[in-house]
């Protein structure tokens, strides 16, 4: 059984950013930077969130056997994380293009590459090393099928599951329910409950507060709603609230919006990750969500002044400042 407190199951990719004056239209050719290669990918980027803040992290992902998937060892290695769960596959190392343009902003087009073969039957491989976890912590980047098989089988042993829907994507019933929290921002959240049909007629105007209740309808046990510089509104179903039939019910408590930090934005590239591995860690060392989300605030609000994903974390001592 693990003996890790986070473990995180998910993509490793090497980022390849390029600064870009705007973003190109439809047939427009634009010049960029040089290409800066760094290292990323939801999953590690998480692991490495987590693990430069000092907590007790196991990766479980995928690279291949190539200069790409050395960086990432190389960057996984220096916060911490350990590496018993990294499987060296016969494909490339998985890539992701940034453009960033000079407010910060970026946009990203993901290649999974090797991402691809983290499957139900190599997860299950693994289990060694993410079974017993107190928290694991999974995103989009990997197989569908692979989160469908993992996240209810890792809750139904007592751990404690992060859901981070990113990319956005169509998720099964059993995946939700055990989503604790279940964390998107704007844009994903939209497409969810365009799915479900309970998108809002004009969902510019709709309070954020709103958007996570619909969310929480959906069956999640909580759901964070991270809302860029303005900080993230967190809701959580009542943990006591039962029906006739002793399944949980929509019933929740108050919305709560734990406001951001105002700072000059450099690059927000990897800061909704930071969000999220920080989130994982604090949650795993027993604190409530609205402490886990205000300390992930911090975190984060770090990471968008500095370049880059990884090396953008901050570790415990600097957050301590």
């Amino acid at each position: 059984m693990s003996a890790h407190k986070v473990v995180v199951v998910g993509s490793a990719n090497a980022d390849l950013v390029l600064d870009i004056d705007h973003r190109p239209a439809a047939g427009e050719t634009v010049l960029g930077s040089d290409v800066v290669t760094t290292a990323g990918g939801k999953g590690a980027n998480q692991a490495v969130a987590a693990g430069r803040l000092g907590f007790d992290v196991a990766f479980v992902g995928c690279i291949g056997a190539d200069s790409h998937g050395e960086l990432l060892r190389a960057s996984l290695t220096s916060a911490g994380v350990d590496l018993d769960g990294v499987r060296v596959v016969d494909a490339p190392t998985g890539n992701a293009i940034i453009l960033v343009t000079p407010d910060g902003e970026n946009s990203i087009i993901v290649s999974p590459a090797a991402n691809r073969f983290l499957t139900p039957a190599l997860v299950d491989e693994l289990k060694p090393v993410w079974a017993g976890a107190s928290v694991l912590v999974a995103q989009l980047e990997i197989p569908l099928e692979t989160i469908a098989s993992l996240l209810p089988e890792a809750h139904r042993s007592g751990t404690r599951v992060v859901l981070n829907a990113a990319p956005a994507a169509v998720l099964p019933d059993g995946v939700l329910s055990v989503a604790d929290p279940l964390v998107v921002n704007e844009s994903e959240a939209a497409f969810l409950l365009a799915r479900a049909s309970t998108a809002p007629p004009d969902a510019a105007i709709v309070d954020p507060g709103d958007v996570a209740k619909a969310l929480l309808a959906l069956g999640p046990r909580s759901v964070v709603l991270t809302l860029g510089g303005a900080g993230a509104v967190l809701v959580e179903r009542s943990r006591d609230t039962v029906g006739r039939d002793s399944a949980r019910v929509a019933a929740s408590q108050d919305v709560v919006h734990v406001p951001g930090h105002t700072v000059e934005v450099v690059d927000t590239t990897g800061a909704g990750d930071a969000f999220v591995g920080a989130l994982a860690a604090h949650l795993s060392d027993g604190v409530d969500l609205e402490e886990a989300v205000r300390r992930a605030n911090d975190v984060a609000a770090i990471a968008v002044t500095r370049r880059g994903a990884q090396e953008s974390y901050p570790t415990r001592e600097e957050i301590n400042r």
